[in-house]
């Protein structure tokens, strides 16, 4: 039985076939993909009903864990950061959805207050910025550079 196929049809289903096989690949790493990220700290309430006025810092450490941060000023302070995000598609930005920093205030090394605050009671904290904020960045290169040539002109 001969095949009324010419070569060019031939050729077309091939690439047809390679471009529908590329387009199932790249659109199969999308799926299972569901847009929500949890960043920092995973705030458990059951375990952060243990923490109490008068608990000491050694029991917080055991019940909590080590802190994303302590106050350096000010007085004593630990601070359980969590921040969770969602992007819609895997490509696009992620928006903030909730953040949370439980803040734990200690005085003689025993809890006096525990706050729970939300993305709702402030402004959101940028977690990981990416960028390095640098001095004298009005300043240009070659700013710089003709403002030397011409001290020594």
């Amino acid at each position: 039985m001969r095949s009324n196929l010419t070569p060019k049809l031939v050729t077309r289903r091939k690439i047809g076939a390679a471009f529908g096989a590329a387009l199932a690949l790249s659109l199969g790493g999308c799926l299972g993909y569901d847009g929500e990220i949890q960043h920092g700290y995973v705030v458990d309430q059951q375990t952060l009903a243990q923490v109490k006025s008068g608990t000491s810092a050694e029991s917080v450490l055991q019940i909590m864990g080590t802190p994303s941060t302590t106050s350096t000023v000010g007085g004593d302070a630990w601070y359980y950061i969590s921040q969770k995000t969602e992007a819609k598609l895997r490509f696009m930005s992620p928006q903030i959805v909730d953040q949370r920093v439980v803040a734990i205030y200690f005085k003689n090394k025993k809890v006096e207050r525990v706050a729970n605050y939300g993305i709702e009671d402030g402004k959101v904290v940028d977690m990981v910025s990416r960028t390095t904020p640098t001095g004298g960045a009005e300043s240009t290169f070659i700013k710089n550079m003709f403002k030397n040539l011409l001290k020594f002109s």
